[in-house]
């Protein structure tokens, strides 16, 4: 990671590239309301069908130069419009500048995307995304973010130097952001409008020009903090690259930051043409406010280098200063059965490591031995697909887009703050647990407490732990090694973390959490109780304390393993106790036939008593497309089900069987 929502501005002596501009488009000479994709060959669409939906309008709505621009705006989860502007040729070495301006509606987002293969859709170079008045900019991690005024036109330029594999970001030609990129290839760039975009584009660009590399040339070409948040211990990285022709073998760099400078040095190293080297530095604290930090390279291979106008960097590091007692939550929806999902495990782990005591998450999953039928049912009501995520119950979002609405939540001051407290008897695996509330601004009985309890590092041994793998291979992009790992990953090769194992008592919480006048300075408790199976880790359980507002939205959150709740003390409320049954798993109780199926399948009831069953139907997405409800006694019950409606593919038949749940996949010829 780096460069991570830092402010970033090179040293004066800084050489800035000025690429031979290939393509520009102002869209002055097309007329108002004609189809971009229709003006130049340069323009397209992903699909490659131009003059429709898919395409984008030329507007005099708003415009940064003259009076026209392009202007994109989504319905629903994103789109229609999807439009590319195709470079022509594959780059993949020199300099290329792609710069843009861009226009946001208030309360609005944008987006756009590189393309790092001719054979669109096939590998992502770079995502940029900009909403709240934030840029955030990943290639499978983030690399860099500046700042933006909604509605006010501002220059958005990447420059990459394919051959070194060093980008940078610039917001106004301030530089936000360099970094080295994942993908070093650039064949086209995606303008889609994502959930809640209204934006317009004017004054497009790109260019390229060759690199030739020096004999000698150490670059500073990138630098890590280690954190974004006022008060973190850090551990900064520099990260240097070999821009010349000669191998590096030993090198100095120094940090200076807050009064201080950290020198550190390498020796007996090979950095070949091109490499790159992290230095890792010694700990520093991050302090509140705007400060200036310096990093820079000397003593290359004992002397100079030929090029000293890359060997210092200068940044300024403002952190995020957090709402007094706040944390924040993220729910993400996630099934073994979704190709999709390891972004959301990879991205959910990387909150963990980055905002670690501000941040909790949770894995809720779906149709798979891991799913919560209480939690997957409440939380499929705020999702449109998976994999999806929310910030504390905000709006449905991927997990790769989770950043900027994290940071403004994080500044958000609750009305309460939660500590949680606990019993735990080994003997019974009995947990009781105690939520505090301490409210620091009046509330009302429309507030409400859920417990949660989540699970790190969970294993398994059957099928439903396989994770389906769209990354393997590498061909949509680095995401956290599962590039490495087969399209179906065995279970054996599997952990998965933050999983979302009961919730109490219910999705909504408690509907009589707080008295109809909470005061400020006011004390509240609400007690649980689980009984935890033998087959979950205590060791690696986490409880999660939510508090709802009157709109249902996650107003503060709580965490702490048992035994730091155990440490706490536990506070007994007496009669108020809200106990949970933990169910387990259907083991022999359904069964589905054929599989792979071509016009019906069966189904096989194997019920030991009388029985509710709620028996859904849902394509890979995880969309529903029918549902049953019905009751049986117990006994054998068999049922034919059509599917001849069906395109081929693959489905899931998920069962909810007097609360406990079952979910089977099959695939439809």
């Amino acid at each position: 990671m780096k460069n991570i929502y830092l402010f970033l501005s090179f040293f004066m002596v800084c050489n800035f590239y000025k690429s031979q501009t290939v393509f520009s488009d102002d869209f002055e000479s097309y007329a108002v309301g004609s189809y971009i994709g229709t003006q130049s060959s340069y323009w397209t669409t992903w699909s490659g069908t131009t003059g429709g939906a898919e395409d984008a309008m030329v507007s005099d709505t708003y415009a940064s130069s003259g009076s026209n621009s392009i202007g994109f705006s989504s319905t629903g989860t994103g789109g229609p419009q999807d439009v590319v502007l195709d470079f022509g040729t594959l780059y993949n070495s020199g300099i290329f500048t792609l710069e843009s301006d861009f226009y946001i509606i208030n309360g609005k987002n944008a987006y756009f995307n590189l393309q790092g293969s001719q054979t669109i859709g096939s590998i992502w170079a770079l995502n940029v995304n900009m909403d709240n008045g934030q840029v955030v900019i990943d290639d499978g991690a983030t690399q860099a973010t500046g700042s933006y005024t909604a509605e006010t036109w501002f220059t958005l330029k990447i420059e990459a130097n394919l051959t070194l594999g060093v980008w940078k970001a610039f917001i106004d030609n301030n530089l936000i952001g360099t970094w080295n990129n994942g993908v070093n290839t650039l064949a086209s760039v995606d303008l889609y409008p994502i959930q809640n975009s209204d934006f317009y584009v004017d004054d497009i660009s790109f260019g390229h020009q060759t690199y030739t590399l020096p004999n000698l040339n150490g670059m500073v070409a990138g630098l890590d903090m280690g954190g974004t948040i006022a008060g973190q211990t850090v551990t900064p990285t520099i990260t240097i690259v070999n821009a010349g022709q000669t191998a590096i073998t030993d090198a100095s760099v120094t940090l200076e930051y807050n009064g201080s400078t950290t020198p550190q040095s390498i020796s007996g190293v090979n950095i070949t043409s091109t490499g790159s080297y992290d230095i890792i530095l010694p700990s520093v604290n991050l302090v509140a406010g705007s400060s200036s930090v310096q990093a820079y390279i000397t003593s290359i291979n004992g002397g100079n280098d030929d090029d000293s106008s890359d060997d210092t960097l200068v940044q300024t590091v403002n952190p995020i200063v957090p709402a007094a007692g706040k944390m924040v939550i993220s729910e993400e929806a996630t099934g073994t059965w979704c190709q999709w999902c390891p972004r959301g495990a990879v991205y959910m782990d990387l909150f963990e490591s980055l905002y670690d005591g501000f941040w909790v998450g949770v894995a809720v999953h779906n149709g798979d031995p891991m799913t919560d039928a209480t939690y997957d049912a409440g939380f499929g009501s705020l999702i449109g697909g998976y994999p999806s995520a929310t910030v504390d119950r905000g709006n449905d979002v991927d997990p790769s887009q989770m950043t900027t609405e994290f940071l403004s939540r994080l500044q958000t001051a609750p009305v309460a703050t939660i500590v949680n407290g606990a019993t735990w008897d080994a003997a019974t695996r009995t947990l009781n647990v105690s939520l505090t509330s301490t409210f620091s601004a009046t509330a009302n009985n429309n507030y409400k407490i859920a417990c949660v309890l989540t699970e790190d590092s969970v294993t398994g041994t059957t099928s439903g732990y396989n994770q389906s793998n769209a990354y393997a291979g590498g061909g949509n992009g680095v995401m956290g090694g599962f590039e490495n790992l087969p399209s179906s990953v065995p279970a054996s090769q599997m952990v998965y973390n933050h999983v979302g194992r009961a919730i109490s008592p219910g999705f909504d919480g408690e509907a009589n959490s707080f008295p109809a006048s909470v005061l400020t300075g006011d004390v509240h408790t609400l007690n649980f109780t689980y009984t935890l199976p033998t087959e979950w880790d205590e060791n690696k359980i986490h409880i999660v304390g939510l508090l709802l507002d009157p709109q249902g939205r996650v107003d503060n959150a709580s965490k702490s393993t048992i035994p730091e709740a155990v440490t706490n003390g536990f506070v007994d409320v007496g009669g108020t106790t809200s106990t949970t049954e933990i169910l387990p798993q259907p083991d022999e109780l359904v069964k589905l036939y054929p599989n792979p199926a071509k016009e019906s399948i069966n189904i096989q009831l194997n019920l030991k008593e009388q029985s509710n069953i709620d028996f859904n139907l849902k394509d890979v997405s995880g969309k529903t497309i029918s549902t049953t409800n019905f009751s049986k006694n117990s006994g054998i019950f068999e049922s034919t089900i059509s599917i001849q409606h069906l395109n081929s593919g693959i489905y899931y038949a998920e069962f909810l069987i007097n609360n406990k749940f079952k979910a089977i996949k099959f695939v439809k010829e």
